[in-house]
Parts: structure tokens; C-alpha cells; sequence
């Protein structure tokens, strides 16, 4: 599952197309603007398009992947907008970050495989400084009819690999929640999230 889970996420990022584009995702860059720039944590972040907008906007940025070719694409695109991003590749327990080193840590799409989940939120929870924020946006557990209507509005095939409420508000459970909702918006980013789904989104202050 890991080799499969791994070899699926290389084949999408090794193409010279950015599979979601090089714009940031809305919802960040919008609440982004909310916060004082400080150290922020991409998750799961592909090939930069957040990372990069939030170093392109004073923050110092880390980000942490499991693909090579992820990571070579975030790159390029930090070095033509003459930015810089900490990026490492793996698994997460294993990256060397610290405990409550980051002010921000960002969860954009990071639909960690089921297994892993709870493990993973828990272990970026630690990363978090007390004070600090999660931004997530993420599919919600109604997205699959939306899917299925329209297949190029991407995300997950299957309903465990969706977000409900519930688990964030049980994963995040010593969080001041300032949002918690699914509803259903327009995508648009690049090849792969065209159309309408349901996102689950989180705001949350650690206690």
C-alpha cells in the first residue's frame, strides 16, 4: 500500500504540468492575511503553489512531502520567484522538525492515507507552538456525490479517505475552533480540482 500510495503521487507530479496550478489556494491565501507572519508548516505540499505564495509573503517556510518529484517542481518554482522553502521529503515522524517550532501549520488537501491519519494530526499537533493556528481545507465526507457527477472535480475515490467533522473536532480536540464547516464550492485549480465539491474547512487556535 505505502510503495503503491507513494508510486501514485510520483506519476501525477512528474509531468512539466503543475497538477493544481502555481496559484495558491483560495482559502489560504485568504486567511493568511489574518495572521502575523512568523514560521508556517505546508502539509503534504505537493509542488509548492502554497509554500511559495506564503514566502513570497514573509513567512518562513517549511513544507514536507513524499514525493521527489513534488519537491523538485516546489522548487523550481520558489527559485523563479526568488523565494526560499525548507522542503523535506518522507515520512513525517522522520523529517526533524521540532516541537512547537511552527506558529501556522497548513493542511491544504492533505488527505493522509486512513491508516495514518489520527497518528499524523497528533504529531503535527506537537509541531504547533501553543498560540498557534491550523488552516485545513480538505474534501468532507459528502464529496463523493459531487465526484461522481463529475469525476474532473477530483479528490478521493473512497468515503474513508474523506474528512467529517467529527474527526477533525476529535483529532483537534484541545482547539479553540474559529471555523468549522463542509459546504460545497467551485474549484478551479489547475488540472485536477475542476468544478464543484464539498471541502471541510478548520480553523483552529491550540490551547
Amino acid at each position: 500500500m505505502e510503495n503503491d500510495w507513494l508510486q501514485r503521487w510520483e506519476d501525477r507530479f512528474n509531468k512539466e504540468d503543475y497538477a493544481y496550478g502555481v496559484e495558491p489556494n483560495t482559502f489560504l491565501a485568504q486567511q493568511l492575511k489574518n495572521f502575523k507572519t512568523g514560521k508556517i508548516l505546508f502539509g503534504a505540499e505537493g509542488e509548492g503553489r502554497n509554500a511559495v505564495f506564503a514566502a513570497k509573503h514573509g513567512w518562513d517556510v517549511a513544507a514536507f512531502d513524499i514525493s521527489t518529484a513534488a519537491k523538485n517542481k516546489a522548487q523550481k518554482l520558489a527559485k523563479s520567484t526568488q523565494s526560499t522553502i525548507d522542503y523535506r521529503i518522507g515520512n513525517l515522524p522522520e523529517l526533524g522538525f521540532k516541537p512547537e517550532q511552527f506558529d501556522v501549520i497548513t493542511l491544504i488537501y492533505a488527505h493522509f492515507p486512513a491508516n495514518i491519519r489520527e497518528k499524523y494530526h497528533a504529531f503535527l499537533i506537537k509541531l504547533l507552538k501553543p498560540g498557534g493556528h491550523i488552516i485545513f481545507e480538505g474534501f468532507g465526507e459528502n464529496h463523493l456525490k459531487f465526484r461522481n457527477e463529475n469525476p474532473n472535480v477530483g479528490g478521493p475515490r473512497d468515503q474513508e479517505t474523506l474528512f467529517s467533522k467529527s474527526e477533525i473536532q476529535r483529532d483537534f480536540k484541545d482547539f479553540k475552533v474559529d471555523l468549522l464547516e463542509e459546504k460545497p464550492i467551485a474549484l478551479n485549480e489547475g488540472l485536477y480540482h475542476n468544478g464543484t465539491g464539498s471541502v471541510l474547512r478548520f480553523i483552529g487556535e491550540k490551547l
